[in-house]
């Protein structure tokens, strides 16, 4: 016997995604996007990944506003970039709180999960067709079906990837998916999580017994530890030596240079987020091995500086323009700058490298 109260009948899910549906252009562009992430796994493609966005895609305007700019920007980037935006609609949360729009769409009203399905299935149809990939973290696996087919990149969260049933359903992905070390910090487990992930098993998938095929673009995502960053030199070193270990198909490293990555005297200091990233380009590069592990990085970027509280005796206080009510985020000033110099760097180091590493 479990113990829990039936609040209402979702609606099937097919019903949702009918009344959403994808367009055949948009389809046929989420296909490729998978493709070329793949392509930049895989080496044949020296792109940086780059995975920018909101901590928390809410709320809706605000979120399509910043996706309308970071297309534009993209144009601008696209031969040295490979954009994904953050479109995150999951959260998870240490203990309790608030678990994303998918869940609770408006803040001040009690959880609607149809209602929140729908309000970010629409979001992200809407972020796709401006041309933009998109990402999500699968933390809710039992819903995943209204969003899969939208995605061209997906995380495993810190909390997740320990999780039997998270690798389990990071190895029938057909796209690319990141898989976070855990909050702990071991590398050592996090490697495994991708050890598992790649390979094949047998589940429960929609009332079938079925075999997963294994994702061979199943990758580490670097987020640090509770105690300190994670991606020096010797923490890119130690990642490689286990991948070796456990013969990792395509091995990839993404370092996330927000969260425990920006840990400054036990505090998240977001504004070091450029910084962090140039400084690990920087590192790699006397170390070729390394150099060719790193594949891209991930940043939490929003329309405003920083984060709010979000107070339910006041929601008229509430900014809705585009600051964030999780994490605090990158200003889309300070974004922008960012990616335009990233961009620049990387189309001088590739005038500079000899022939045969450019094909």
């Amino acid at each position: 016997m479990m113990s829990y109260s039936i609040l209402k009948k979702l609606p099937p899910v097919e019903e949702i995604i009918q009344e959403i549906p994808l367009s055949l252009k948009a389809h046929q562009q989420i296909a490729r996007d998978r493709e070329e992430v793949k392509a930049i796994l895989e080496g044949r493609d020296h792109r940086l990944l780059m995975i920018v966005g909101p901590c928390s895609a809410w709320p809706k305007q605000a979120v399509l506003e910043y996706a309308r700019r970071l297309a534009q920007l993209n144009e601008h980037v696209k031969n040295e970039l490979k954009l994904i935006m953050r479109v995150y609609i999951q959260k998870p949360r240490t203990t309790k709180g608030w678990t994303g729009p998918v869940n609770q769409p408006d803040l001040f009203s009690a959880p609607d999960i149809a209602a929140g399905i729908k309000y970010t299935r629409d979001m992200m149809i809407k972020v796709i067709e401006m041309g933009l990939p998109i990402a999500d973290e699968a933390l809710f696996t039992h819903n995943a079906k209204g969003f899969l087919e939208l995605l061209s990149w997906v995380a495993i969260g810190a909390r997740s990837s320990e999780d039997q049933e998270h690798r389990i359903f990071a190895s029938a992905l057909d796209c690319a998916v990141g898989l976070k070390n855990p909050t702990h910090g071991s590398l050592a487990i996090g490697v495994n999580s991708i050890v598992a992930s790649q390979h094949n098993h047998v589940a429960v998938f929609d009332g079938y017994e079925v075999q997963t095929h294994g994702n061979p673009h199943a990758h580490m995502v670097l987020r640090g530890s509770n105690h300190a960053p994670n991606y020096s030199i010797a923490h890119l070193q130690e990642v490689k030596q286990h991948m070796d270990m456990h013969q990792i198909v395509n091995p990839s490293i993404i370092v996330d240079v927000s969260h425990d990555n920006c840990l400054v005297d036990g505090k998240k200091n977001h504004h070091l987020q450029p910084d962090i990233t140039l400084s690990v380009l920087e590192s790699i590069q006397s170390h070729p091995e390394l150099k060719q592990l790193v594949k891209g990085f991930m940043v939490e970027s929003f329309i405003k500086e920083g984060n709010q509280k979000v107070d339910s005796a006041n929601p008229e206080d509430l900014d809705l323009s585009g600051l964030s009510i999780t994490d605090p985020c990158l200003s889309w000033e300070r974004t922008e700058t960012f990616l335009l110099e990233l961009a620049k760097l990387r189309a001088l180091e590739k005038k500079q490298l000899p022939m045969e590493e450019l094909v």
